[in-house]
């Protein structure tokens, strides 16, 4: 976007609106505002929770609470207000108009942090389409004489068009176009989901508030180096990496966006593609900032956002096993730890780690690698002895019971010695073993044992 500058002194405000039920207090609204500036490098010279009785349609705040925030900016040099809230077009030029400063609400300072984190192509046109969304609604900040006009020239741009409805022409035009190019990622990553799903290796994915520690979690059980700051909205693609759980060979860690309260609607709808993977998920990993105050009013709002992707059933049951991961364990007072530990010994989808120091994450791994076989079969197969790759196979992927030569089937001992391994595999293991190709001519006989 490039409208805020970076190390601009900003006074963040949270507009505390009378009726207007939260899921946050406002103390947490404010410290996650000012947590939101900070991610993209303003200094917060002060934050402030400002009570609003009556929502003013031209300014939001009424009179003399816009003449206390102008002498503020004065006394403290501020050059940016930060509004965690929603401003009409109209509100916001009004603002800057009264105090003589740049004036931005939540979903413009989201979008900026997205403009600036976004890494890959599909992250860059999500946010570009959020970003022109957003903008359309606020071309009369651009061009305040709405009288100027311009002449056409045949169809394109008709006699007497204004400059603002031409803008507005071409953003719908830029956002049509890129709707058509999101369209085509959401494509090409269901196939890559329904190609995972056949290979098929189990993906799981972390999910969370932001800042919660998905993103140190995902470095410390892959070793990659992941963005992983104490920042809000550290990371904005998914990012997917193989990691060795016990009992299974190989899956698929996914990273992904944090969640946030009040996410702005435009990228609710641009990231969808992005939270998607979340659907194709084996397991879900629910990192949590047991550290933060808020951490209860945060898992609710995953759980929403999680319902909302269709995760949930009717009665809030998740259709995907969710673990918990109790995080920034490390990070607890010993009265803290001595409240919730009993809680997490209770249940064992509930995991206490510390994704910084790595105490827990390898009882977190081994209950992973328990979930991710629980529907593992015995089964008795049969193959022939020449058949070295398929049999290594076996050994490297399941859990072998027995290994002994066929001696009952007079029809395969004609063609040659051949084995009867007893295996454990769960069904994407047995796909995987169905769709490999052997070293012998004859297939093997499959049975449940």
């Amino acid at each position: 976007m490039g409208e805020v500058s970076r190390g601009a002194r900003a006074l963040v405000i949270v507009p505390d609106i009378r009726g207007q039920s939260r899921e946050l207090d406002a103390e947490a609204r404010l410290e996650e505002a000012k947590g939101l500036a900070l991610a993209i490098g303003i200094v917060v010279a002060e934050g402030i929770v400002l009570p609003v009785r009556d929502v003013k349609p031209n300014t939001l705040f009424g009179s003399g609470q816009v003449e206390n925030i102008a002498t503020t900016c004065e006394m403290e040099d501020i050059e940016l207000l930060v509004v965690d809230g929603s401003l009409s077009p109209i509100q916001q030029r009004n603002l800057e108009d009264k105090l003589k400063r740049k004036v931005i609400d939540r979903t413009g300072l989201i979008l900026e942090i997205f403009g600036e984190r976004a890494a890959t192509a599909e992250g860059r046109l999500q946010v570009e389409l959020a970003h022109l969304d957003y903008q359309q609604s606020r071309l009369v900040r651009s061009w305040t004489h709405l009288e100027r006009q311009r002449g056409g020239f045949g169809f394109l741009g008709g006699p007497g068009e204004t400059q603002i409805e031409a803008d507005r022409r071409m953003i719908r035009t830029r956002m049509g176009r890129l709707r058509k190019e999101l369209e085509q990622v959401r494509k090409t990553r269901t196939l890559h989901r329904e190609r995972r799903g056949r290979a098929p290796w189990p993906v799981v994915a972390l999910v969370g508030y932001t800042n919660a520690g998905k993103s140190t979690l995902f470095n410390r059980m892959t070793g990659a180096q992941v963005m992983a700051e104490d920042l809000l909205f550290a990371t904005l693609d998914p990012t997917m990496r193989a990691v060795s759980l016990p009992g299974i060979e190989k899956a698929i860690l996914s990273d992904t966006v944090g969640f946030i309260s009040d996410l702005p609607t435009q990228l609710v709808a641009a990231f969808r593609a992005t939270l998607e993977e979340v659907t194709a998920a084996d397991v879900i990993v629910h990192v949590r900032d047991m550290a933060n105050p808020d951490a209860a009013a945060q898992k609710r709002e995953v759980l929403a956002i999680l319902a909302d992707l269709g995760v949930m059933d009717e009665d809030g049951i998740s259709t995907i096993p969710i673990v918990e991961a109790w995080n920034k364990w490390d990070a607890l007072s010993d009265e803290r730890r001595a409240e919730i530990e009993p809680l997490a010994a209770d249940d064992e989808d509930v995991m206490a780690i510390s994704a910084m120091t790595g105490e827990g994450v390898d009882a977190l791994t081994e209950r992973l690698g328990r979930l991710l076989t629980s529907g593992a079969r015995r089964y008795a197969i049969t193959l022939s002895a020449a058949d070295g790759s398929r049999i290594a196979w076996l050994y490297a992927h399941g859990e072998v019971y027995d290994d002994s030569p066929a001696e009952n089937d007079e029809a395969l001992l004609q063609s040659g010695p051949w084995r009867t391994i007893e295996v454990r595999l769960t069904d994407k293991e047995l796909g995987r073993f169905e769709a490999l190709g052997g070293e012998a001519d004859a297939e093997p006989l499959i049975r449940r044992a």
